[in-house]
């Protein structure tokens, strides 16, 4: 495909010790071509959306096109402490050519199948958090009809936006993911699942509220997303995830403080903190039916000491270790 690119394994570096001590000597780096030839029952596979097209439409600050590649960067220094038949590979980036989101979005959702199908784990480094309807739908084409996906989104904002017009045609964004994803679930009549965690009043307009409430969506708002409300967060986790046969997580890194993740799209210090979501990614996990994980909206142009990418990393990192030890 005309966008995309391999991953060489010169990206991951770190401390040597010649016994795979660092993830940086156990990850492959193969072309997604070659995928079945690797499948194994224990196989995490990165997969790269190196496009912010969606966060300019969204007149967002542009620069998470680069994440995925930080995100590697300091993925690799971390200490490995994975099960030697656990397989990790890498199968390279998607880029978008000259703006086009869409086929950008498609080409995700083909890969996500196609690794899908054969046994891998995938985990989508980004980009901007389009990236969310690629990941949907090749979660949802692998799983076909008569399967229920619900959707888990850590997040300040809802995603929900109305895709405009312009000239006669629909813009997508950033913004708008989770309402395309609504729209193709009442044409095709499929369930729309969706829990957001972190929402913030100061982060979406009237409108968004109204679009939530009608497509009954479900939120727990940053004031009850922390730490200490962890047992009634595990409450609310457990009631959405026991009414769906399979589970997609996107982390979109802006819903962090910017304590935290100051390399984003739009940073707020407001946001949430990083102990509560490793709580519920727990629970999440715990349930054995999550599918696709991915990482959105790191913008290491504002990335204050590489804090937002070693955050990311160290949250893959987690779900690695917790997922499959």
């Amino acid at each position: 495909m005309s966008n995309y690119a391999e991953t060489f394994s010169e990206i991951y570096t770190g401390r040597p010790s010649g016994r795979q001590l660092y993830l940086h000597e156990k990850i492959s780096c193969v072309p997604i071509s070659n995928v079945s030839t690797v499948a194994s029952e224990k196989c995490f596979t990165f997969l790269g959306y190196a496009c912010d097209e969606g966060v300019k439409r969204n007149l967002g600050r542009p620069g998470a096109v680069n994440g995925p590649d930080a995100i590697r960067k300091h993925f690799g220094k971390l200490p490995n402490h994975l099960p030697t038949e656990t397989l990790l590979y890498d199968v390279g980036t998607l880029q978008c050519l000259e703006g086009d989101m869409e086929v950008t979005q498609r080409a995700l959702s083909d890969s996500i199948c196609q690794l899908l199908q054969h046994k891998h784990f995938p985990i989508v480094l980004g980009g901007g958090h389009d990236m969310a309807y690629g990941s949907y739908n090749g979660l949802k084409k692998y799983v076909g009809k008569g399967e229920t996906i619900g959707i888990i989104n850590f997040d300040a904002h809802f995603d929900l936006r109305n895709n405009r017009q312009d000239k006669g045609h629909t813009v997508n964004n950033s913004g708008t993911p989770f309402y395309q994803i609504a729209l193709d679930c009442q044409a095709d009549g499929t369930l729309f699942k969706y829990l957001c965690l972190g929402i913030r009043q100061d982060a979406n307009d009237r409108i968004l509220f109204e679009t939530a409430k009608e497509l009954d969506v479900k939120y727990i708002m940053r004031d009850t997303f922390r730490i200490q409300f962890h047992n009634e967060i595990n409450a609310w986790i457990n009631a959405f995830t026991g009414n769906v046969d399979h589970i997609y997580v996107t982390i979109d890194l802006d819903g962090f403080s910017s304590a935290y993740a100051p390399g984003v799209s739009a940073p707020s210090p407001m946001g949430f903190t990083p102990d509560v979501v490793l709580e519920s990614l727990k629970t999440i996990m715990a349930t054995g039916k999550l599918r696709v994980l991915d990482i959105a909206e790191l913008n290491p142009d504002f990335d204050r000491d590489d804090q937002t990418a070693k955050l990311a990393a160290s949250l893959v990192h987690y779900v690695l270790h917790a997922e499959r030890n």
